[in-house]
Formats: C-alpha cells, structure tokens, sequence
C-alpha cells in the first residue's frame, strides 16, 4: 500500500455535516478511511452530523461528531484533542469551515468585518497550527478558499479579503512542516451549487454565476459540482502529496490568477 493511500487512514472534517464537507466524508470512506470525525458549528447542523456518523459507522468506520466555533484557537486545540481522544491522530485535516457576506464597503459594519475574520481568517490560522501540531508524519492538510480569490469584482470585500491570507498561511505551513512529510494546500472553489452561495446573490447574479465559467455548459448546474471539487480534494489528500504550499483554483474557468 502506498504511503500516501486514504486506506486505513483518519480524518479531521471541519463543517463535514452537509453539503461538501459531508460528502468529502462519504468519499473518502468509500477510499478506505478507517476514521472520520465530523465538526459541525452548533446545533442547527447536529442532527445532520448524527446522522452522517451513523451512516460511517455502518460502514465499519470509527466515527465522531465533534460541535464548536472555531473562531479561537482553544476552539481549535480542542478539537484536535476531541479527534485524538475519539479515534486516534490524524493523518489528513480539511477545513471547510467559511462564512461569505456580499455587501459594499460603504456599508459594511465593524461587527460583520470582525466575524468574517474570525472565521475566514482566525479559524483557518488556528487549524492549520493545530494540524501541524498534531497530525501524524506525512499528513495532509487541505484548506477550502475561494475563486475569487482570482476575480477583480465589487462587494465581496470582507470575503475575499478575509479568505486571501490563507494563502500565505498555507506557504509558510508547507515550509515548515515539510520536514515531517506533511503537505499543506487550499483549494479555491467556484460558486457552488449550495445553500452557501444562494443565500447572499439575487436572482439576475445566480443567472450570471451559472453562466461565466468557460465550462459552464457542462455543469449540471452551470455552478462548481461540489462532486467535482471533492475529487480534487480526494487527490490533494493522497497521490497528490507532492504538491504543497499551494493555492488551487478549481472553476471551470470562472476566473484565473
């Protein structure tokens, strides 16, 4: 078996209860993994955790799921400790964890810039530290950005600008944890095809959103498939071990660097 297969391998999902998150679980448990814990924010999404846990479980797999806001680093710390407690260290750590807000500058509050930071950026910083603190030898870790991290465009200010430093996080981690084999990746998807995207655009930007990627004719939606992003994610996490410290834009063509 390969160093770098997902088979016999555990995992750390943060927002792993719907949507992307979840389905990377269900991926990677059909590629083998014998470990998934499941982070989810609070109590809206506990439900859909529990239910995911049971359907891994079934499946044969040690499964956990874990609730907390990431937004500290002893949020963090504690939820490394929670995963090892449950079902063992780490070998591969996804963040999926983000919050967007679509709105001019000139309207943005104090409060709504802080809480875009502290989840788009403080979050990311503190798993990152706390993955590399605590994943095993060859690990990998995969963070969830944006494409517009490539796109010259209004109101996405806070957004954008609070996803962008993951980037440099994600330089310096490579860095410094390459000597223990981990690899260290973000991954900046389209929009998606998800609760996430529609509930900050209005009806004439979803028409223009599902029709301004090159590929968008092939999508069953016109919007980022998350199934395509998840075998990404699923590469990023095994073969693709070689590749590190970067930041991968996967949209169709939606926009470029």
């Amino acid at each position: 078996m390969s160093d770098h297969s997902i088979k016999g391998k555990t995992v750390l999902i943060t927002g792993g209860a719907k949507n992307l998150g979840a389905l990377i679980a269900r991926e990677l448990a059909e590629y083998g993994a014998a470990g998934i814990a499941i982070h989810h924010h609070g109590d809206a999404t506990k439900a859909a955790a529990d239910k995911l846990v049971a359907e891994l479980t079934g499946k044969g797999l040690k499964a956990v799921a874990l609730q907390g806001d990431l937004s500290s680093a002893a949020a963090n710390a504690k939820l490394f400790a929670d995963t090892i407690a449950a079902i063992g260290k780490p070998d591969i750590a996804i963040n999926t964890v983000g919050k967007v807000l679509k709105k001019p500058i000139l309207d943005t509050t104090e409060e709504e810039f802080d809480s875009m930071f502290a989840i788009n950026t403080k979050a990311a910083y503190f798993f990152i530290k706390e993955a590399g603190r605590n994943l095993n030898d060859r690990g990998k870790i995969v963070t969830v950005v944006t494409s517009l991290l490539g796109a010259y465009t209004p109101f996405y200010s806070t957004y954008a600008g609070s996803k962008s430093p993951v980037e440099h996080f994600t330089r310096a981690a490579s860095k410094e944890f390459g000597d223990r084999g981990i690899s260290v990746n973000a991954i900046g998807p389209g929009p998606m095809d998800t609760p996430f995207f529609y509930g900050q655009e209005a009806p004439e930007a979803v028409a223009y959103h599902k029709s301004a990627a090159a590929l968008s004719a092939f999508s069953k939606t016109g919007l980022t498939d998350i199934e395509d992003i998840v075998s990404y994610i699923r590469f990023m996490v095994s073969d693709g071990w070689w590749m590190t410290g970067q930041t991968i834009l996967v949209n169709g063509g939606y926009t470029t660097k």
